[in-house]
């Protein structure tokens, strides 16, 4: 939608078309046309009653983000879609606030998602972006939460940021073509990213990056935090060294909290892979432990090691529990090919079965199909490969 016809929405003649679009695409069981024939005999104009049912259909697809917040927003597809999800946005914030800086700029601000983050914890922020409609996105979203902030549309390479106590960047990599997995293809550049990092002491950065950045890629004396939600890796941060406080960090939330695991918790350092046979247990760490190369933290945290030095699963003879790792009694070892593992699965009169894998090429889905098990029991088995040779385990979930 065009400036001028989102301004429009925020009158008192918008808000209440806003409101019929929002019954009729309920009363439609969001059936789109029929919502869309609806609200047209409310509103002619196409363009506005378009962008009044785009509301309300991109506020339902934002609740797994914003929770109850999103029914009061304002969103695009895209920058929905490259919104940091509420509980991830909020620990950066908090994290930041600790920090106290005395403001926060954030570059590439989008519809405002850490606006009002950083605005909740209580730092004093403005955004900035290129795209206008984000930018007026992000001012209504800022007033309709009751939250303060500033934002402008401008290009944030031009910018003077020497005032501002602390800058976070999101850098855009999507284009025309989709993601843009090379970082010398984000907008703003790496080399602006890699300059936001090396800011003086007495300032700092903090910068949204895609979860597969190598390790490498991470300036010497930044911190790269990995946070998953609810067993999801959802992004990488890269914190400038004035705010670091690790080399490597796993950051895993929940509905039980937070917590973080960090390269000081690993006494391997990485260096050493310990390895040992199949135990009475078998640990399957959290994406974010995985990318942040910290799985033999995992593996010393529950006395035990790696089934194989190359593949992300710890073993061990004693039961723990623990947020950064899914844990599994290990019931029985099955034959790994496939029709024998049929058989003994038939045996077992199995017939739901949940497919885990790691190291070896198998679709579980595919595999399913193929087993066509009719079976009364439920089962978990994990394929995957110890010295290079298949193995099949068959778990039960604590």
């Amino acid at each position: 939608m065009d400036l001028e016809t989102f301004r429009w929405l925020l009158t008192d003649d918008g808000q209440r078309l806003i409101d019929t679009a929002t019954h009729a695409y309920a009363d439609a069981d969001a059936d789109p046309l029929r919502a869309t024939a609806a609200v047209r005999r409310t509103e002619s104009d196409p363009s506005r009653a378009a962008a009044a049912l785009t509301v309300v259909t991109l506020r339902v697809r934002a609740v797994p983000k914003f929770g109850e917040d999103a029914v009061r927003m304002y969103f695009s597809p895209d920058a929905l879609e490259q919104a940091t999800r509420r509980r991830v946005a909020d620990h950066r914030a908090a994290r930041l606030a600790a920090a106290q800086p005395t403001s926060v700029v954030d570059l590439g601000c989008g519809i405002g998602g850490d606006l009002i983050a950083f605005a909740r914890a209580g730092l004093v922020a403005a955004g900035v972006d290129l795209d206008p409609v984000r930018v007026a996105m992000a001012e209504a979203n800022l007033a309709a939460l009751g939250l303060q902030g500033a934002a402008m549309a401008t290009d944030a390479t031009r910018l003077d940021l020497a005032p501002s106590g602390a800058v976070f960047a999101d850098p855009a990599r999507r284009g025309a073509r989709g993601r843009i997995f090379d970082q010398d293809g984000w907008t703003p550049s790496w080399d602006f990213v890699t300059d936001l990092l090396a800011r003086p002491e007495g300032t700092g950065a903090v910068v949204k990056v895609a979860p597969g950045i190598p390790h490498d890629l991470v300036p010497e004396g930044v911190e790269a935090e990995w946070v998953s939600d609810e067993g999801e890796v959802k992004e990488a941060a890269l914190w400038s060294s004035g705010l670091a406080t690790t080399a490597r960090r796993a950051t895993v939330i929940s509905g039980a909290g937070l917590a973080s695991l960090t390269a000081e918790d690993d006494p391997y350092d990485g260096r050493d892979r310990p390895v040992r046979a199949l135990g009475q247990h078998l640990y399957e760490p959290d994406g974010a432990v995985i990318r942040a190369g910290l799985v033999t933290a995992v593996a010393a945290g529950v006395e035990g090691g790696l089934l194989d030095p190359h593949i992300a699963y710890v073993t061990s003879d004693k039961s723990f529990r623990s947020p950064f790792m899914r844990a599994y009694y290990v019931i029985d070892e099955l034959p790994f090919r496939e029709k024998q593992l049929r058989a003994a699965l038939v045996a077992r009169n199995v017939g739901p079965i949940t497919i885990k894998k790691r190291g070896v090429d198998v679709v579980p889905e595919q595999l399913r199909k193929r087993l066509a098990l009719t079976g009364d029991e439920e089962a978990t088995i994990v394929l995957t490969r110890v010295d290079g040779v298949g193995r099949a385990l068959l778990v039960r979930p604590f």
